[in-house]
């Protein structure tokens, strides 16, 4: 007998026993189908003739309501002023560099010579002790040799 299935395909034929049945099933479960989409049309070429194609400026019409208007034009009158104003706060940071560095400068001298006055009255002070030691070292040993 043969009947169709509504999830096989035609020609497939279904059999009395459980055990065939279900291998037939599961070997044979259909396979989805994508469903057609709507044709579209063309977009036509995106190429333009040569003859068509202006090259050149634009002139721009821009409504005094448009944000293209109101945006800052600066003219090379502001353009130079800034640039001035640039160089000059440079100029002015420079020279603050520059005095910073001379008073860096100066302050490393004064304490070089602050060290080597130091240094030498070191020097003197060990000398003078050690010369000390030394005599009452003689002192002490001849007032021995005398007892």
């Amino acid at each position: 007998m043969q009947d169709q299935n509504p999830g096989s395909p035609p020609s497939m034929e279904r059999s009395d026993s459980s055990s065939a049945s279900s291998v037939d099933q599961s070997m044979t479960a259909p396979a989805p189908v994508r469903p057609h989409l709507p044709s579209r049309r063309s977009s036509g070429t995106m190429i333009v003739p040569r003859a068509d194609f202006v090259v050149g400026p634009v002139d721009l019409q821009v409504g005094p309501d448009d944000v293209r208007a109101m945006s800052p034009r600066r003219t090379s009158q502001d353009i130079e002023m800034m640039g001035q104003e640039a160089r000059a706060e440079l100029q002015r940071h420079a020279k603050a560099l520059q005095d910073s560095l001379i008073t860096l400068f100066n302050r490393i001298e004064a304490v070089k010579e602050e060290h080597h006055k130091l240094d030498n009255n070191n020097k003197f002070l060990q000398k003078y002790i050690g010369d000390l030691m030394t005599t009452s070292k003689i002192t002490a040993s001849s007032s021995r040799s005398k007892k």
